[in-house]
């Protein structure tokens, strides 16, 4: 990395241009947003759960999905992580990354991919990092599903926003055909769905709630061990169940 010395007015001067920011990161005593409507976020949430992972980063290598700004990426190799890499889709927020992980001198690879190319990436980390990404996504569970078979090596962590109930119900094993109350318990899992926006925001397209999130992890292989912070989830790979990326139709019925 880079020894360049960064005056505070040199800082102050590139945070404006390469604004606006979603992450309120303090680089060397200036913040990047500071009238973040979430106040200071991430920092706010990654201080709720942040315990429950730093014992696994040090010596490990992590991949930090939808990385944005690069609050988790630098989080992360203050920890000891032996290599981090941040990946996301908007060049934009890639540019804010790059300058953050500069002025803190902290050596953090960014590339521009997609959740749905993270096969291409051929490697496994110790450590995936699946924050803030999920109701962005037009094909949530797909995402999941190549996270699990193609990069993820042992933790998830999960963070999503989430609506509706916070009750948790544990679905049956299966259903009559005739049966549907239980589509209407608050507990059951949801996923809704946004036609046009949420919160100003084009990009939000599906928001599940506890139930819903809880189902897809274990849809997609990931067994929660812990639920430290209302949104986050950490979760161990497991092999996946059967039957998970089947495609309708089936032929016949299960012997």
């Amino acid at each position: 990395m880079s020894n360049r010395h960064f005056t505070t007015d040199d800082i102050r001067l590139r945070i404006e241009q390469l604004g606006p920011w979603f992450h309120n990161m303090e680089l060397r005593g200036v913040r990047t947003a500071p009238t973040h409507f979430l106040g200071d976020y991430p920092s706010v949430k990654w201080r709720q759960f942040s315990q429950s992972i730093i014992p696994e980063i040090e010596g490990h290598t992590v991949l930090d999905i939808g990385c944005n700004a690069g609050f988790y990426s630098i989080e992360m190799k203050r920890r000891g992580a032996a290599r981090v890499l941040g990946i996301d889709n908007d060049e934009d927020y890639l540019r804010q990354a790059r300058f953050a992980a500069e002025v803190n001198d902290l050596d953090i690879e960014f590339r521009n991919i997609s959740v749905y190319d993270v096969g291409m990436l051929r490697e496994r980390f110790d450590i995936v990092l699946f924050l803030g990404v999920l109701y962005h996504l037009r094909h949530p569970l797909l995402a999941l599903d190549l996270i699990h078979e193609h990069v993820a090596g042992n933790l998830l962590v999960f963070q999503s926003m989430l609506r509706g109930s916070s009750e948790v119900e544990r679905p049956s094993e299966d259903y009559d055909f005739w049966e549907d109350d239980h589509f209407s318990r608050p507990g059951y899992p949801k996923l809704h769905f946004v036609e046009r926006r949420y919160a100003n925001d084009p990009t939000n397209w599906w928001i599940p709630n506890n139930a819903c999130v809880e189902a897809m992890l274990r849809s997609s292989g990931f067994e929660i061990e812990l639920h430290p912070e209302d949104e986050v989830y950490i979760c161990r790979r497991t092999e996946a169940p059967a039957g998970a990326g089947a495609v309708y139709p089936t032929k016949g019925r299960p012997t």
